[in-house]
């Protein structure tokens, strides 16, 4: 519980302008809102509704073409102690120095932008502590690295000497909030911090930023559109909506009984695994793509009697050096013995956390690896082919038949093309037709995802993160393609956003006749879009089945570890920390027997129900 008394923080009434061109743009107006001491206080919405704002305003760190036109924010660090108005303190001068970084703390949604590649971690780290602190670099190391022990990085020795580009995306995070931490400060300031991190790693993320505040008593401003970390994270809720508060209170009452039409939405849009067959998911702003997606000429050609896509016993070993300057060469299996099948016109979903080797089966699917054993085949229509073996005429049909719609859109579309030089460049390589025909298919294709014909002169900069995605699809939809497969299309989406993206994917689908394999970290999503579910890790595929059996009755470890890191927006599902606390699920030498893989051990995938396929070590699977 909080400590009564004044805030540590009072945002009131406050008002920040954007100056472009000649023209005022107000980005926040009249917002209010406080922060108790040792409390969680969500700022919650879509991305623009104001919330970075709102924390560049805090810390004083807006942008030059900012101005804050109006209201106070109070800062009040102890009970008894002298209330700072941040918004009349020169950003550059030395109490607010002293402030920024000392007293109040902010953790960033990308840790590999905001960290220096060219600087250790314990160098960076440290620096925050010597401008704060003082002292000697020795007792900056030493807390240093204490703050590392604490924040559960392993050997904080070897982190402080370690560059942020030789760490995961989850121990990149650690080591930012070790960084905010290292002056324990009164307020954190957790601008997004787990978006792009697999779900089992975000789970852990939050529980440590739990952990440190009962620890420490500090209060946290969370930053997020996911309502599902709010439910599980937040004593008070902020939701924010063009820059303006909407609605605020108690988690409880928030969530139990919303009054907003923007924050019901919201609600609306979270994929949920409770959601019942057909349910679709409800976008803030429906993209009405159906009828555009049925009236497309668009032809897919024969359908095969069989999977469209047969992959049998593939694995993929990388030779990797042990370091910069050392001549010995160590070797990862990236993927071992993976089987999948795709059916005609369904979703086979494939899951698990990064490193386990999803994008990689991807990767050989495409034909931009080779795998080292096993085979893929591919069926357009008439009979299964050998994809490592197509040549020419033939290799080309292949391409234009599997098409990728990548996870980041904005660094697979050139920036220097049009729209309309993006979705005719395939065109121009795969089909001999005139301009007039490719000028008709772009306009097909850019309405078909819910663009206007209008937006084919503009550059990708101009458009929103969820308006490039569905770019990206219309351009692996330019060559008619039998299977997509989509590698993590919504991870980096607000959930309204998602959900368009997840409904357009599957109304295409339905009047297509697509076949998607569909690779994400997040249960709840792909139970959303996908018939079939793989879950993958350390290279192996550890269980398969169709989803409704794999949710009714997942049997592996693993499978279990990563429903319970799904954040659920259901104040009744609480994230299970105690399941996730350990990190033991990932390591397959720690599994129970007969789950338990290592020490070349050899396993198998046992269908223990009808087509629900468990990897086991033995031929008899445990009774648990």
């Amino acid at each position: 519980m909080g400590v009564s008394g004044p805030a540590l923080l009072a945002v009131s009434d406050l008002a920040v302008n954007f100056a472009s061109h000649g023209t005022t743009t107000r980005a926040l107006d009249g917002v209010s809102f406080t922060i108790p001491r040792g409390r969680t206080v969500a700022l919650v919405g879509e991305s623009g509704s104001g919330k970075s704002v709102t924390a560049q305003a805090i810390l004083r760190i807006l942008p030059k073409a900012a101005t804050i036109a109006g209201g106070s924010i109070v800062f009040q660090e102890t009970q008894d102690g002298e209330a700072v108005d941040i918004t009349r303190l020169d950003p550059s001068g030395r109490q607010m120095l002293g402030l920024r970084g000392g007293s109040i703390a902010m953790i960033f949604q990308e840790p590999m932008s905001s960290l220096s590649p060219l600087h250790t971690v314990g160098d960076q780290v440290t620096e925050a502590y010597l401008l704060h602190k003082g002292g000697s670099r020795a007792e900056a190391r030493r807390a240093a690295e204490a703050v590392f022990a604490r924040v559960g990085l392993p050997d904080p020795a070897r982190v402080f000497v370690t560059y942020p580009f030789e760490l995961s995306g989850g121990m990149r995070q650690r080591a930012m909030i070790a960084m905010a931490l290292i002056c324990q400060p009164a307020l954190l300031i957790a601008d997004e911090p787990t978006t792009a991190l697999d779900v089992t790693t975000q789970a852990q993320i939050l529980e440590l930023i739990k952990d440190l505040q009962a620890e420490t008593g500090m209060s946290v401003l969370l930053i997020t559109h996911d309502l599902g970390v709010v439910a599980n994270m937040a004593d008070e809720v902020v939701v924010m909506y063009r820059g303006r508060i909407v609605e605020s209170g108690e988690r409880e009452a928030i969530f139990r009984d919303p009054q907003h039409a923007y924050l019901k939405a919201l609600m609306r849009a979270v994929p949920r695994f409770d959601m019942e067959p057909g349910e679709r998911l409800t976008p803030l702003r429906e993209i009405a793509t159906a009828d555009l997606i049925a009236a497309a000429p668009i032809t897919v050609g024969p359908t095969p009697k069989g999977p469209v896509l047969d992959v049998t016993g593939i694995s993929k070993v990388f030779t990797l050096r042990a370091g910069w300057f050392s001549g010995n060469l160590r070797q990862v299996r990236a993927v071992s013995d993976v089987n999948l099948t795709l059916m005609p016109g369904t979703t086979l979903g494939l899951v698990g956390e990064s490193g386990c080797g999803k994008t990689t089966v991807s990767k050989m699917i495409m034909r931009a690896l080779k795998p080292d054993e096993g085979r893929i085949r591919f069926d357009d229509g008439t009979g299964l082919r050998d994809v490592q073996s197509l040549e020419g005429e033939d290799l080309l049909r292949y391409r234009r038949a599997v098409q990728f719609i990548f996870q980041d859109p904005f660094s697979s579309l050139n920036p220097r093309m049009t729209v309309y030089q993006l979705l005719t460049e395939p065109l121009r390589i795969h089909e001999q037709i005139s301009e007039a025909e490719k000028f008709a298919k772009a306009k097909m294709l850019i309405e078909m995802v819910g663009l206007d014909k209008r937006h084919l002169r503009r550059y990708p900069h101009s458009f929103s993160g969820g308006q490039r995605q569905r770019l990206g699809i219309a351009r692996a939809l330019a060559l008619s393609p039998k299977v997509l497969l989509c590698d993590e299309p919504v991870s980096a989406l607000d959930v309204s956003v998602q959900a368009q993206i997840l409904n357009l994917l599957k109304d295409l689908q339905a009047a297509l006749g697509l076949s998607y394999l569909f690779v994400s970290h997040n249960l709840a999503v792909v139970d959303y879009i996908a018939d079939t579910i793989a879950v993958m890790c350390r290279g192996h595929i550890v269980e398969q089945a169709p989803k409704a059996l794999l949710f009714r009755n997942p049997v592996h470890p693993y499978t279990q570890a990563l429903l319970a890191a799904v954040p659920d927006p259901d104040l009744d599902h609480p994230l299970d920390f105690d399941t996730l606390r350990t990190g033991r699920f990932s390591d397959p030498t720690a599994w129970p027997h007969p789950f338990g893989l290592g020490n070349d051990r050899p396993s198998q995938m046992e269908e223990i129900e009808p087509d629900h396929w468990v990897r086991t070590t033995t031929s008899e699977r445990a009774a648990a």
